[in-house]
């Protein structure tokens, strides 16, 4: 596999009437072509706004690190996203080399214009097709993620279909122009079962096809065992641990992985009852100095989690931890 993006250091701020805030603190991960990677944690955990700092689709009030890198290799070079300001300059990433699946589609189309004119423009605007092959290829699309007479629901409106439909519509568009990256924000979240499967099977098809890399944003660590290749937990804007699926899943280190993996529900014991993770999510106005997690850990070390920002350590080969504990113990 060759490289996709590279992101370094990615900070993001925004100014709010209680003053700035950090939204996402000091990110840094890659990924390849054809690999996909399960971004997991709880909701406020800053996925979605890292998913969006990608494509720079973050409000006016963002603010971004001046250590943030971040760079999509594409076949005809290197594209250095940070200095790209206009929409014009942007149409190489934004619905062009990068797609994105966002978590609300009734919030994201048009509610005046028909589902099928929005796919045709965006094929216009990033490929060289005319309307009748656009129109074509988004009828083809809207077939493959489970739209039934996909003909007659091109031409309707986003309000005239359930939310299921909406959201394999929204599937449809993101992935009718074949991007080099998709980023899926919960793209599954509506979906029964049987079209969740669908999905993903489509989205292990593209990759296979096209080389195309995915990352994957979600609550449900089942979808990212059976669709990803590494996972990047987050926690509070910060990644905290990485490694490949079965390294995270098998061998989780940092205790809030832990967290997230003991409030599964367990089919081999159904009178197990949930264990949730102790504690709330802090707001971002209220980040605790040290480690993040530091007020929800039960193996927090007095002083130092409460006043070192941990570094990531390496557990094995490709998988590493930030969690001073955790380096205690590897010492």
């Amino acid at each position: 596999m060759s490289r996709l993006l590279d992101v370094e250091h990615l900070t993001l701020q925004f100014d709010t009437d209680e003053g700035r805030i950090t939204a996402v603190d000091d990110v840094s991960f890659t990924l390849e072509a054809g690999e996909v990677m399960g971004l997991v944690g709880e909701s406020g955990s800053g996925k979605s706004v890292t998913a969006k700092a990608l494509m720079k689709l973050n409000p006016g009030n963002a603010h971004y690190g001046e250590a943030t890198d971040i760079k999509l290799h594409l076949e005809g070079g290197i594209v250095d996203i940070m200095p790209l300001q206009t929409s014009k300059e942007m149409e190489i990433v934004r619905g062009g080399a990068i797609s994105m699946i966002f978590q609300e589609p009734m919030a994201s189309f048009a509610p005046a214009i028909s589902i099928g004119d929005q796919m045709v423009e965006q094929l216009l605007i990033h490929t060289d097709m005319n309307k009748k092959q656009a129109a074509e290829l988004s009828i083809e699309m809207l077939d493959h993620v489970g739209i039934s007479d996909a003909a007659t629901r091109f031409k309707q409106f986003a309000f005239e279909l359930s939310g299921g439909m909406r959201q394999r519509a929204m599937i449809a568009m993101a992935l009718s122009t074949k991007p080099k990256l998709l980023i899926a924000d919960e793209p599954t979240t509506a979906l029964d079962v049987t079209i969740q499967a669908q999905v993903i099977d489509l989205m292990k098809d593209l990759v296979a096809e096209f080389g195309m890399g995915i990352i994957f944003i979600t609550h449900d660590l089942g979808v990212v065992a059976q669709t990803c290749d590494k996972i990047a937990v987050m926690y509070l804007g910060r990644l905290i641990e990485q490694g490949t699926v079965r390294q995270v899943i098998n061998n989780p280190q940092h205790p809030y992985t832990k967290g997230l993996l003991d409030a599964l529900p367990r089919l081999d014991d159904l009178d197990a009852p949930l264990i949730p993770v102790p504690g709330d999510i802090p707001s971002p106005l209220e980040r605790p100095r040290g480690c993040v997690f530091n007020n929800r850990c039960a193996v927090a070390i007095e002083g130092k989690c409460f006043s070192e920002i941990p570094e990531f350590v390496a557990v094995e080969p490709g998988h590493t931890v930030a969690c001073h504990y955790v380096a205690e113990g590897l010492k």
